[in-house]
């Protein structure tokens, strides 16, 4: 047991009004307490009125907390900080929030500036965070709940739905194109010596192309980095991500490589079905048997080109396709005044019968 003896404006010693002295007397859930305050509870007016409490005749302002007790369980006006806390967001967030009108303080202090929420409005905190999580921006979380139709939120899902399908393809194709990086890299690793001659079996590939602008055979470095920028910028008309234009190839038409005539063709890139999805002019190059020579310079081309052609002569191997220009990987890190390509070039060959 405790004796207290305190002193009010409301009593000034009156037994009368002696219910308006400490300790107060309650009953959160099936325990009882008393509560004791030292100090002012300067908005119980304005708490009685939001938390709807019931009339009652103690006068004193603390008595509002034993009414919050006794109706929530606990004592429920929570500083702004300690609202943070509770919900693991930040105060600038709930300030961010109060700022946009998702979450409007329960009270603020008129003279500390102090932001009070209710327990309850934890609640509200929780939508919050479910649409952000579904990737809603802070305008549109406003609208929803100034709308409070669940035909909005359906609406924006499924936009939300859409974007991020659409974002998944786009990850999609960047994967793959990091995975053909690595290829690329490794295969350089394990390429054959500059110049070495081979007979290969390559599977089919899809390409994506446009005509060459100019036949760069016959000019310099520069008409060909003008033709890989023609490329890139269809390209980009067609949707197709940059990333996907560091596997080019160029080539020339059967006829005329057979004649020596270097005169460039097509540019394009090399993809997998995915392409298919995308408008343009694309083809197949077959899966088969390709007489192949490496080079790591590109203005050996021609006379490396010349070599695989009079390979295959001498060898009785007969060209069955056009004459590619692949390059396998290509990081310009070592020089950076030119394009480093480490190329194969190739052509389609069958075998002669035999007698």
């Amino acid at each position: 047991k405790v004796v207290m003896g305190h002193t009010r404006l409301t009593t000034q010693g009156s037994e009368k009004k002696n219910y308006n002295n400490h300790p107060f007397m309650g009953l959160c859930g099936k325990k009882e307490f008393a509560l004791a305050h030292n100090g002012v509870i300067f908005n119980d007016d304005y708490l009685k009125v939001i938390e709807s409490l019931p009339k009652t005749v103690i006068e004193t302002d603390s008595y509002v907390a034993v009414q919050l007790i006794e109706k929530y369980g606990v004592f429920n006006a929570e500083a702004i900080g300690k609202m943070a806390e509770i919900n693991g967001v930040s105060i600038p967030t709930l300030r961010l929030y109060d700022k946009n009108g998702l979450l409007k303080p329960a009270y603020i202090d008129p003279e500390s500036g102090y932001r009070y929420y209710t327990l309850q409005q934890t609640a509200r905190l929780d939508i919050i965070a479910y649409m952000k999580e579904l990737g809603m921006s802070l305008s549109e979380i406003r609208g929803v709940l100034r709308k409070e139709d669940i035909a909005v939120i359906e609406g924006i899902l499924a936009q939300k739905n859409e974007q991020l399908h659409e974002q998944m393809r786009r990850l999609k194709e960047r994967h793959d194109a990091v995975e053909r990086a690595i290829s690329q890299i490794e295969r350089y690793r394990k390429s054959p010596a500059t110049g070495t001659i081979a007979l290969e079996y390559i599977d089919r590939r899809h390409i994506w192309s446009i005509p060459c602008p100019v036949n760069f055979y016959e000019k310099d470095r520069n008409s060909y980095e003008e033709t890989v920028m023609a490329l890139r910028r269809e390209l980009l008309k067609a949707g197709i991500p940059q990333v996907h234009s560091y596997n080019l190839g160029t080539s020339i038409l059967q006829k005329n490589f057979e004649e020596g005539r270097f005169i460039a063709d097509k540019i394009f890139i090399f993809s997998d079905r995915r392409i298919l999805e995308h408008p343009g002019n694309i083809s197949t190059v077959e899966s088969g048997m390709f007489a192949c020579i490496y080079l790591d310079d590109y203005d050996d081309e021609i006379d490396f080109g010349k070599r695989l052609f009079d390979f295959c002569n001498e060898n009785g191997y007969i060209i069955c396709g056009d004459y590619i220009c692949e390059e396998l990987t290509e990081f310009n890190v070592f020089d950076g005044s030119r394009r480093n390509m480490f190329l194969r070039l190739q052509v389609p060959i069958k075998f002669s019968q035999k007698a």
